[in-house]
């Protein structure tokens, strides 16, 4: 791509939702206001003007991206009116708003929301684990959430999307973690562990992978949410005669999964949905966190993973001005990829300050000048995310960018994207090698040089491998680690 060493292509004319707008670069957002002429934001220039290189072909994608990076940048600069910014050019996190905002759609919701109808297991856990990140006491909500989850579950095992819809493995994820979120024995005992395992064993396939439905698709959640419900649930490892994947040789629910992982890495280093298919933030998440139940990370990213091409690809979804992750190639910043692109950091971290690392030993060198946890740009992170995927309005929420309205999905997921950012993340230990191995973590405030947040913005701590809040993992999994079999 040539570098604009001129301004003859200084302005070009785009439309955007009917509107004519001008996309200058390079150039930088000039003060505007007395109040900011007297006190300066400390805001670093690459997070306030346009790249300094730029491909020359238009396309609806470059024209995409001016666009994004427009709307983006009088936030990033501290140039939008009616927002108090820091020093720093930050504005605090409206944590009652946002409290407000998700303690609403575990109400009634308006008739807009009927297509969420089959969703409703994630919007209860984006509510839930958005409202504990933000500090918020989710126990009142703990019979509601029991009696929703007895009418959404099938004889059959599993959850469906909503009541009478058949099981799906992503909406049994989300409501078992909504479950694990709210805790208690009466939480717990809802699920038919029995049967859930009777229908994981009709999920899994002779390729090691599962599918998300009887007769549904085949693709790596199905890898990342079959591995937490059945480490979450200390389900029997044991494979039912009528699996697709039984054989005499007695394979297991896990026989096989990392390998599947493994062959859905692709030529750019991310991870597709199924082998040979596209990279996408999303599924790169999977993709690690399945790898870090089937054993600690610094062993199993290794083996299975192409670590450095991978790191390369997390590294290419961050963006500048913006801050912020696109989720593939060519694609646009979005809120939610800080969780599914971010998040995937912290596993990254603790591989590789693991006791075998990847591509150098950290811990030998005292001296190094590679410090493993400022391997992306956390305070681009955390800038996009206060400045742009905030909505400033009373509503409260959080939103993909300054374009779109917020919703719980983004609200939850731009929630756990911050929370990543402002922690970080160590392996402590792991209970021996292979399948199955339960590792510990310790998440720990992060301290930047210098910090662009106030302390009081900081949000709780979360498992950096199920997302939910740590100690109720720990207590899920002590509850079903005392009840052997069913």
């Amino acid at each position: 791509m040539p570098i604009k060493t001129s301004l003859a292509r200084v302005r070009q004319r785009t439309t955007y939702k009917g509107k004519s707008t001008t996309s200058m670069y390079p150039r930088s957002i000039p003060s505007n206001s007395a109040q900011d002429q007297q006190t300066p934001k400390m805001i670093p220039e690459l997070f306030t003007t346009w790249p300094p290189i730029w491909d020359t072909l238009d396309t609806k994608t470059s024209t995409a991206q001016d666009i994004t990076i427009d709307e983006c940048l009088p936030f990033l600069a501290a140039q939008v009116g009616d927002i108090r910014y820091n020093r720093r050019g930050v504005p605090r996190l409206e944590r009652e708003r946002h409290i407000k905002f998700l303690r609403k759609h575990l109400d009634g919701l308006p008739s807009g929301y009927v297509t969420l109808d089959a969703s409703r297991p994630w919007v209860l856990y984006w509510c839930l684990n958005g409202l504990s990140l933000l500090g918020y006491d989710i126990s009142g909500y703990r019979d509601g959430l029991v009696e929703t989850a007895r009418s959404m579950q099938n004889a059959t095992g599993g959850f469906g999307g909503s009541m009478g819809h058949e099981s799906h493995l992503a909406c049994t994820y989300g409501m078992v973690l909504a479950l694990s979120i709210v805790g208690g024995e009466d939480a717990y005992q809802v699920i038919d562990r029995r049967a859930l395992w009777k229908w994981l064993c009709a999920l899994k396939q002779p390729d090691g992978g599962f599918r998300m439905a009887v007769g549904g698709e085949v693709d790596i959640r199905g890898a990342y949410c079959a591995a937490v419900l059945i480490t979450l649930l200390n389900l029997p490892l044991d494979l039912s005669s009528d699996s697709p994947a039984w054989t005499p040789d007695r394979p297991n629910l896990l026989t096989g999964l990392a390998e599947y992982v493994s062959r859905c890495q692709t030529f750019e280093g991310g991870i597709s949905a199924q082998p040979d298919g596209e990279a996408h933030g999303a599924y790169a998440f999977c993709a690690l966190g399945c790898l870090a139940i089937l054993d600690a990370p610094h062993r199993t990213f290794a083996r299975y993973l192409d670590v450095p091409r991978l790191i390369s690809w997390l590294s290419s979804r961050q963006y500048a001005p913006e801050g912020g992750y696109s989720g593939r190639t060519n694609k646009l910043v979005d809120g939610c990829y800080s969780h599914w692109v971010g998040c995937c950091w912290p596993l990254i971290e603790a591989s590789l300050a693991g006791p075998t690392n990847l591509m150098f030993n950290v811990n030998k060198n005292k001296h190094s000048d590679i410090d493993i946890h400022n391997i992306y740009s956390r305070e681009g992170l955390i800038r996009y995310i206060l400045c742009c995927a905030q909505d400033q309005s009373k509503k409260g929420g959080m939103r993909d960018k300054p374009s779109k309205g917020p919703d719980a999905y983004h609200t939850c997921y731009v929630l756990t994207g911050l929370s990543s950012a402002q922690h970080v993340t160590r392996l402590l230990a792991s209970d021996g090698e292979g399948l199955m191995t339960h590792s510990e973590y310790d998440v720990s405030p992060h301290h930047g040089s210098p910090q662009i947040y106030e302390e009081e913005d900081r949000l709780e701590a979360t498992d950096p491998v199920y997302f939910i809040p740590e100690g109720k993992r720990k207590q899920i999994m002590s509850y079903f680690l005392s009840k052997p079999g069913f």
